[in-house]
């Protein structure tokens, strides 16, 4: 291996990378521009009727125009192709924005792709938005709403949502098998709200719960709706509420004011929103955890301080979850979860940070564990819909950030829910040693999973607390038989190389035991050394899932990513190449180089 080139390769990764923190110590990142936010925000400001938002209308309308696609529909990113969710959600923002008229050919090839994609009838379009997400009504009802609101499908035959579930103590949730996934409750009760005033009412006593439910549901909504307005900070969402609301109560309401102000404030120059706010605290502390490993943070007094920060010191109202954890993002909308409380207890741990902060962010990681032994994101215990339950990635991440704080697991709770967490992991590991991923997918394998990605995450934990087991080395023969010709990784064997999965799989292997590939993981970081040299690394992939199975890419993943792969190839050995002759260094000599 050219370790000298690694090096290099590695210097300018960690140079952009520490170029893109921000002065109060974080990493913001950027979304991608997307065109399902984007429509649901013209049609919740169209709906909100406010002249002075014409010209967001009128942007948002004209970013949409220039990013058909060639087929005549909309993906969730640029570099997405077409989907029937969004594309349906594009022709409501052009009913409800009165662009119809002028979109002229636009509108022309879009409805050629919907008959395509879901026939021409308004219930077969119905009937194949709800097959796309069943059993979940969480998108699946706000998009057909949107669509009703907009004329162009009937109000009979949209499912309901039961709001008035949403005025019942949140610690019924989990008994109740919603057909709404926990961060839905916004839209179960502003959807749910606009279907009982638009639906045929059914029975007296229904009708009646519901009437006295109505006044308890939006004080809910109310109570749950962060200072900035958006829900989860979520552009889609925060639209749905404010689109549902609107026409019964008006613009004036001040859940719908709140909304509307944060979508204007959502908007980007060019016109468009992104589905997000922004992923904050889950890049930083990705970035810190990628710079500590290879001794390249630098001052991390800032970064420290601002994650510190960013940790919930209150009882959230949204799931009810205790003071402790770390939402994805310092915004007033974001929520606590189990990915982020565990990355940013890895972060810290990096760090050498120690006491009180970190002792409540694990108590709070280890309350949050399932019965089943698992990690949820949000809530414990429910379990019904695919979002809510245990996932492979996340217990992998909780159980590393348990490792990085009591290595040797003397802790009898830490001990415990190793031992639950690996059950977990063993029982969830398919045939072929790969682990499925909740957050992460991609768009080019038939079933839009990512095996590389999962098994990746899930690798690094077992390399750290269980690698001489059968897990573990099925694991990593998985990755080796994985990886493409060109060195890179893809989502699966065959699916072209992207930065994102190479570094990830490269990390995975980049370790001294067993869990270790040294000639896979060489041709791994010239693979990405190529891509750094070409400038290609920084073309992020659309490979992250949102809420709801939204597609997105962000930008800071290929960049954080990279450094702590090339940083573990460089460390594997306890030291450095200098970038001068390939002699080894002190690690401090490269980083100052």
């Amino acid at each position: 291996m050219n370790r000298a080139r690694i090096g290099a390769a590695w210097a300018e990764a960690k140079a952009h990378l520490l170029e893109c923190r921000s002065p109060e110590g974080c990493w913001r990142g950027r979304l991608s521009s997307s065109a399902l936010s984007t429509a649901t925000a013209v049609s919740a400001l169209s709906l909100g009727a406010e002249a002075a938002d014409a010209p967001l209308i009128r942007g948002g309308i004209g970013w949409l125009a220039r990013v058909q696609n060639p087929d005549g529909g909309w993906g969730d990113t640029t570099d997405s192709p077409s989907n029937l969710s969004t594309s349906l959600l594009v022709q409501a923002a052009l009913r409800l924005g009165r662009a119809e008229a002028a979109a002229g050919e636009m509108g022309a090839r879009l409805e050629g792709y919907l008959c395509r994609e879901a026939g021409t009838a308004s219930d077969e379009r119905r009937e194949a938005v709800c097959a796309a997400y069943a059993p979940d009504r969480t998108f699946a009802v706000p998009i057909l709403t949107n669509l009703a609101l907009a004329g162009l499908m009937p109000w009979e035959g949209i499912p309901s949502l039961p709001f008035e579930l949403a005025a019942m103590p949140p610690a019924l949730f989990r008994f109740l098998r919603l057909h709404v996934v926990s961060y839905a409750l916004p839209a179960l009760i502003a959807v749910g709200l606009a279907l009982d005033r638009h639906q045929a009412p059914r029975g007296r006593v229904r009708r009646w719960i519901r009437g006295a439910s109505a006044k308890v549901a939006l004080q809910k909504l109310r109570d749950i709706q962060p200072s900035s307005g958006g829900f989860l900070e979520a552009v889609p969402l925060t639209s749905f509420v404010a689109m549902s609301l609107a026409p019964i109560f008006g613009s004036g309401h001040p859940v719908v004011h709140k909304c509307l102000d944060f979508l204007r404030a959502s908007a980007r120059a060019d016109g468009s929103w992104a589905i997000d706010s922004d992923l904050s605290v889950w890049l930083t502390t990705a970035a810190t955890v990628a710079l500590a490993e290879s001794h390249g943070i630098g001052d991390s007094g800032a970064t420290r301080a601002w994650i510190l920060r960013a940790q919930h010191a209150r009882r959230h109202p949204y799931t009810d979850s205790a003071a402790g954890g770390w939402a994805w993002t310092d915004l007033p909308g974001g929520v606590p979860d189990a990915d982020d409380t565990a990355g940013a207890l890895l972060a810290m741990a990096r760090l050498g940070e120690r006491g009180p902060a970190l002792d409540a962010g694990a108590r709070w990681l280890l309350n949050l564990q399932n019965a089943d032994g698992g990690w949820p994101t949000f809530c414990r215990g429910w379990g019904h819909l695919p979002f809510d339950r245990s996932a492979p990635d996340l217990t992998a991440h909780a159980l590393r950030a348990l490792h990085a704080l009591d290595p040797e697991f003397r802790r009898p709770d830490f001990r415990r829910a190793k031992a639950r967490g690996l059950r977990f992991l063993h029982d969830r590991m398919r045939a072929d040693g790969s682990w499925l991923p909740l957050w992460f997918g991609s768009q080019r394998t038939a079933d839009h999973s990512n095996p590389v990605i999962g098994t990746a995450r899930v690798l690094r934990a077992l390399a750290e607390i269980e690698p001489h087991g059968d897990c573990a080395r099925r694991g990593r023969r998985f990755l080796l038989e994985s990886q493409n010709p060109d060195g890179g990784w893809g989502a699966s064997a065959g699916v072209a190389s992207t930065t994102e999965e190479t570094a990830l799989a490269v990390s995975a292997l980049a370790n001294p035991g067993p869990t270790g590939a040294p000639d896979a993981v060489e041709r791994g970081a010239a693979h990405l050394a190529g891509r750094v040299e070409s400038g290609a690394w920084l073309q992020p992939a659309p490979i992250g899932l949102y809420f709801a199975r939204l597609w997105y890419s962000e930008e800071a993943y290929p960049a954080i990513w990279t450094v702590e792969a090339l940083g573990r190839v460089l460390t594997r050995g306890g030291a450095t190449p200098s970038l001068n002759g390939g002699k080894r260094v002190d690690p401090r000599v490269v980083q100052q180089g």
